[in-house]
C-alpha cells in the first residue's frame, strides 16, 4: 500500500528479536487488522509492518481518514494480543534500541547507562527515537546519533 509520508505512526518495540515464524504471524495479524480497521465507520488507510525484527509499526494516512480514540484503542488491544500470543513486552518505554556494528540491539535503561559508562556507547552511537509521529520522521529522525536525540537529555556524558 502506498501511504503518505505525513501518515501518523505508532512504534512498538519488542523486548527481544522476533524469530521468522513469529514475524510472519505478526505480519498476518497486522494485515488482517489494518484491512478492517475503521474509525466511526470509515475505513482507515493503514499499514502494519515489522522492521529490524523487533519494531512493530502501525501507520495511518490521516489525509484519507483520521484515527479516533476508539480506533486507537483497538490498535492497542491488538498489541496486547500480540504481547500475550508471543510472550513479548511491547510497552516498555525504558527499553532503548541502538545500532552497534550495523546490528540493531536493545537493552534496559540501566544497561544502556552502563554501556555509556564503559565507553561501549558514545554520543555518536545511533539510537532509535520511537517518539516520532509520522512516516517522514521515520526517514529523517527515527535513527539518529545519541547526541541529537532525546536520550542525550537523560544520559550524561
Amino acid at each position: 500500500m502506498n501511504i503518505s509520508e505525513n501518515s501518523r505512526v505508532w512504534i512498538y518495540q519488542a523486548n527481544r528479536i522476533l524469530i521468522q515464524d513469529e514475524e510472519l504471524a505478526i505480519l498476518q495479524m497486522l494485515h488482517n487488522f489494518t484491512a478492517g480497521w475503521l474509525a466511526h465507520g470509515h475505513a482507515l488507510a493503514a499499514l502494519g509492518e515489522v522492521l529490524h525484527h523487533q519494531f512493530i509499526i502501525l501507520s495511518v494516512d490521516e489525509e484519507v481518514a483520521g484515527a479516533t480514540g476508539c480506533s486507537i484503542d483497538k490498535s492497542v488491544n491488538l498489541m496486547k494480543e500480540i504481547e500475550q500470543k508471543f510472550n513479548l513486552n511491547l510497552f516498555d518505554r525504558f527499553r532503548i534500541a541502538y545500532r552497534q556494528n550495523n546490528e540493531v540491539l536493545s537493552c534496559s535503561r540501566e544497561q544502556f547507562e552502563e554501556l555509556i559508562k564503559s565507553g561501549q556507547i558514545s554520543e555518536d552511537t545511533l539510537v532509535f527515537n520511537n517518539l516520532i509521529t509520522n512516516r517522514h520522521e521515520m526517514q529523517t529522525a527515527w535513527e539518529i546519533p545519541l547526541k541529537d536525540s532525546w536520550h542525550s537529555r537523560v544520559f550524561l556524558f
